[in-house]
């Protein structure tokens, strides 16, 4: 019997026997003197029951101070496990947290699984440090703005935003219906329908340049709407209209690429060689470019010839940064940072 079915069990037949000797308590629960010491004190000092020795009974009961007063134990009970797992997801929150917004809220609960294990605050900060998430190129959000999108988004309200679209350099103004939000690659996105534009589009919520809560109620858009709208692109970039790419890995980076989903609707395959291919949708080159590049000479793309395009531009434009003449030697003579190639 796990320590969470044991407190329960000892608080149950206190309840519904009035009082419960020491030896009773033992049989029942077939555990050692000291475990049962132990368990009890656990009720009393970590959840507040109200149990007190009655000499006179001698057995536990209910403390007289408690009489007419309703006593419950916390309802959602967790092994040991299982609160251990739940620090652990305290630990990735924090890391995705945005100028700790979410640990500020989550903070009480931590204090109660503390309370749960047994363990003090420095207890747990030693254990969550062998626990290393690592994360970059982060954007973080300012706290206003990531609390007010997400009550907005909770209480069903349109939200007035300062919005830098970054690939133009402007600022604009538009009121927005929150639908979701996303979290992807270190940053909050929030996918909403815009009154401006009529349409559904997602926003970084670090180019939030100002935010404003208004009374009108959010325009209400299906999930399935939503999902169906910015899902089916590749990454963050979203578009209903998909093109399909189709990508050969050499055999050192398919051995890495052959155990990664790139999208959920990909289908790959080995080839005799020992090449691995790899297609999947996308609406926007712009972040499968990135990818794709990321692997050097690993990859090749075979298609469609646009995007074969747009990764040969990039490459070429790389290659003259470094083809350059013109470059600076430490002995201050210009030189050729990569010979030139036939």
């Amino acid at each position: 019997m796990t320590k969470t079915a044991r407190v329960y069990k000892i608080e149950l037949l206190i309840r519904n026997r009035g009082h419960v000797s020491f030896q009773a308590l033992l049989d029942e629960l077939e555990v050692s003197p000291a475990t049962l010491k132990r368990d009890l004190d656990y009720l009393k000092d970590q959840l507040g029951a109200p149990i007190v020795y009655d000499r006179f009974l001698n057995g536990y009961k209910f403390g007289e101070d408690y009489r007419g007063q309703k006593h419950e134990l916390p309802g959602l009970w967790f092994s040991e496990r299982e609160l251990y797992s739940l620090l652990m997801a305290h630990q990735l929150l924090n890391d995705l947290d945005s100028d700790g917004v979410i640990s500020r809220h989550l903070q009480p609960l931590l204090e109660r699984i503390h309370l749960m294990l047994g363990t003090s605050e420095a207890e747990t900060k030693a254990l969550l440090k062998r626990v290393k998430i690592i994360g970059s190129a982060k954007r973080p959000v300012p706290s206003q703005f990531f609390e007010l999108v997400a009550e907005a988004l909770l209480k069903r309200r349109r939200l007035h935003l300062r919005y830098l679209t970054r690939g133009r350099g402007e600022a604009s103004e538009r009121d927005v219906s929150p639908q979701r939000l996303v979290h992807y690659r270190n940053t909050w996105y929030l996918d909403a329908w815009c009154h401006t534009r009529e349409r559904l589009l997602r926003f970084a919520l670090d180019a939030v340049e100002r935010a404003d809560a208004l009374e009108a109620r959010a325009k209400e858009v299906p999930l399935k709407q939503v999902e169906a709208d910015m899902d089916g692109g590749y990454g963050i970039y979203a578009g209903a209209k998909r093109h399909w790419a189709t990508l050969v890995f050499q055999t050192q980076a398919a051995q890495w690429v052959s155990r990664e989903e790139w999208h959920p609707d990909q289908v790959g395959k080995w080839l005799e060689d020992g090449q691995f291919e790899l297609k999947l949708p996308y609406s926007s080159d712009t972040e499968i470019v990135m990818d794709i590049l990321r692997h050097g000479d690993q990859v090749r793309v075979l298609g469609p010839a646009s995007l074969v395009a747009s990764v040969a531009d990039k490459l070429d434009a790389a290659a003259s940064v470094y083809h350059r003449v013109g470059a600076t030697s430490a002995g201050g003579q210009p030189k050729s940072l990569v010979s030139p190639q036939g």
